[in-house]
């Protein structure tokens, strides 16, 4: 069955106008009134929806069943990352939005291409927003994650602190000497019995030495995926993995 993204709260009886973006899918199906679709909010479950009447561009539904299915992980992962170039964030988001990611932190990092500010950040963000919205309908998630706005690595850190996150856990992925296998940091993660880890992960390069010394020192500890050095992409959806296992 069709599922889709609705941002208006839904509840059983509840008769609306479908999002220009899913009404338009429905129409390439060639889906006909009486038809069923499934929809969710974001908010925690699905329903199932009756088509009523479809315009040449719009298509009128009513919510007839909820049903309370949740498919997302245990551990809530927030990812903070330095943004990749060119067309990886998008993938990125994609598919750490497929792997249970609860939020995505972007970040402007030293050694990241992409520079973000002011009215394309915010279009961007949007972007990545919708391209999350898409990859929950396609996987089944019941649970859209949220895309932060762009931040640079300091005034993360700096919110994170005044947060006063003591009861979440917070690592770093690292080349670090000291650094400890992430598979080790999960377990050690389940046991404590957290709810939620925060993960933090350059951009192409890595952190540089002094932003990596400014997370250590703001409580993060390094963790390692193994041996080899994996590009800023692969390494952040590899964290997902391990994480949500």
């Amino acid at each position: 069955m069709p599922r889709f993204y609705c941002s208006t709260p839904l509840s059983m009886g509840l008769s609306l106008e479908l999002p220009a973006g899913a009404a338009r899918h429905v129409q390439v199906l060639r889906m006909q009134p009486e038809m069923t679709i499934t929809l969710f909010d974001g908010l925690g479950g699905e329903y199932e929806a009756v088509i009523q009447t479809m315009g040449r561009s719009s298509v009128a539904v009513e919510v007839i069943t909820h049903h309370p299915i949740e498919r997302e992980s245990k551990l809530a992962v927030h990812l903070a990352l330095g943004v990749p170039a060119n067309e990886r964030m998008d993938w990125l988001v994609e598919k750490a939005t497929e792997l249970g990611v609860a939020s995505i932190q972007p970040l402007m990092t030293e050694r990241g291409v992409l520079r973000l500010a002011g009215e394309r950040a915010t279009k961007k963000q949007a972007h990545w927003q919708a391209i999350a919205s898409s990859a929950c309908e396609q996987s089944g998630r019941n649970r859209v994650p949220t895309i932060l706005a762009v931040k640079t690595l300091s005034d993360y850190l700096a919110a994170q602190k005044s947060a006063a996150l003591e009861s979440t856990n917070r690592v770093i992925l690292s080349l670090h000497k000291d650094s400890t296998a992430l598979t080790a940091q999960r377990e050690a993660t389940t046991n404590k019995g957290c709810g939620a880890v925060f993960v933090l992960s350059g951009a192409e390069g890595g952190l540089s030495p002094a932003e990596e010394a400014k997370a250590l020192a703001a409580g993060y500890q390094p963790v390692t995926l193994g041996t080899r050095v994996l590009r800023a992409e692969t390494a952040a959806i590899a964290a997902l993995v391990v994480l949500s296992c």
